[in-house]
Parts: C-alpha cells; sequence; structure tokens
C-alpha cells in the first residue's frame, strides 16, 4: 500500500543537483507541475499516463498535504510532490534535458507593480526551464490574469530556444482546450477568460 511517505520528498540539500531516477526508483518520461494546488490535474494526469513520471512542486502547505493524501488514496506510485521554491529548483537543481513536459497552470500574478520582481516568469526562469526541457520538450502555461499573460508572452519571446506551438494538446492532458485545475474550473465558473501559450524547445 503506498505511503505518504514515499510520495512526499524533501527538497535537495543547497548545491545538490536533483537524481530524478532515485527519486521515483525507475527511468521514465517526466513532466512537472509547478503550483499542483490540490492536486487534481497531476492525479488525473499520473492515472491516465501510468508509464510516465509526475512530479508536483507546491509551496502552499495546506495544498500540498491535501494532494499528498489524495495521491495515497489513489494509490497512484507514479507521482511525487515536493513543498519547496519552486524557482531555486528549476534554475538551480534540476538537471539539464531531463523534462518532457513542464505545467505552469496559474502562477500567483502578484498583480502589484511594486511586486512584479516576484513574478515566476523572469528572465533567468525561463532559460532554466528551457533547459531543463528535453528537446521538443513543452512548456504549458496557463493564467486568468490578463496582464501577467502580457508579461509572460514578451518574456518568452525573449528566449530563442522555444517556439509557439498549439496549446490544445490531448496527449500532453489538454483536451478541448481544458486542462481542469480546481483554478480552472472556479474561474471559468465565475465568467474569467483563460488566457494560454504553449512552447516548444527547438535547437539555439
Amino acid at each position: 500500500m503506498l505511503t505518504l511517505e514515499e510520495v512526499i520528498v524533501s527538497p535537495p540539500a543547497a548545491g545538490e543537483v536533483l537524481d530524478l531516477t532515485a527519486l521515483f526508483g525507475c527511468a521514465a518520461p517526466l513532466e512537472i507541475e509547478i503550483g499542483t494546488g490540490k492536486g487534481t490535474f497531476l492525479l488525473n494526469r499520473a492515472k491516465a499516463m501510468p508509464e510516465r513520471n509526475f512530479f508536483g512542486l507546491e509551496w502552499a502547505n495546506q495544498y500540498y498535504l491535501y494532494a499528498a493524501a489524495r495521491v495515497v488514496r489513489w494509490g497512484l506510485s507514479n507521482i511525487r510532490l515536493m513543498r519547496t521554491d519552486a524557482r531555486h529548483l528549476v534554475i538551480h537543481q534540476l538537471p539539464p534535458e531531463s523534462v518532457r513536459i513542464l505545467h505552469i497552470y496559474h502562477p500567483d500574478p502578484w498583480p502589484k507593480k511594486r511586486h512584479h520582481k516576484r513574478r515566476l516568469f523572469q528572465p533567468e526562469f525561463v532559460a532554466a526551464a528551457a533547459r531543463i526541457l528535453l528537446p521538443g520538450g513543452r512548456l504549458a502555461i496557463q493564467t486568468d490574469h490578463a496582464e501577467y499573460f502580457s508579461w509572460i508572452r514578451r518574456v518568452v519571446a525573449e528566449y530563442q530556444g522555444l517556439v509557439e506551438i498549439p496549446f490544445d494538446c490531448p496527449e500532453s492532458g489538454v483536451i478541448a482546450g481544458r486542462v481542469a485545475t480546481n483554478f480552472e474550473v472556479k474561474y471559468l465558473r465565475e465568467g474569467r477568460p483563460i488566457y494560454q501559450i504553449a512552447l516548444m524547445k527547438i535547437g539555439v
């Protein structure tokens, strides 16, 4: 029976690069979701794709523990969860060309101008995200915040190693333009517009 101890993993030590094969106990195509929330997207994705590994990163402790408990209840041995600063992990502690898909849905928009420096999408992060993707790997981003979406488009456009591709992609968990995260469902009920972009890593 799957246990919380198997699902929850500690952040790597300072200066250490995470051994992803050891993390899961096997080598398999890897997808990462930054900001897993209650885990709805990640759980459904892992259940549908048992031949892949799924790594969820979440900072909010309440959501992190809730998602971990759901993983145990569902018995999904191909998911690992970590409570950590995703920006630091991606930039400093993930190996290059190790991720097939990086999912980032509804990141905190930090709407006040004085807080924009806290936004996840900065040039350094985008370069690191491209570095950890396999050639042909996918970066999928969704937000309900129009100004932040414009910011994201500007930042990713500055990196020449990424090219825009269709967001709709059932093989990547996007069905009829929807990824069905908890935030997406909530915001659509409220009538908020949803903004999406997907990019593929190419040679530079």
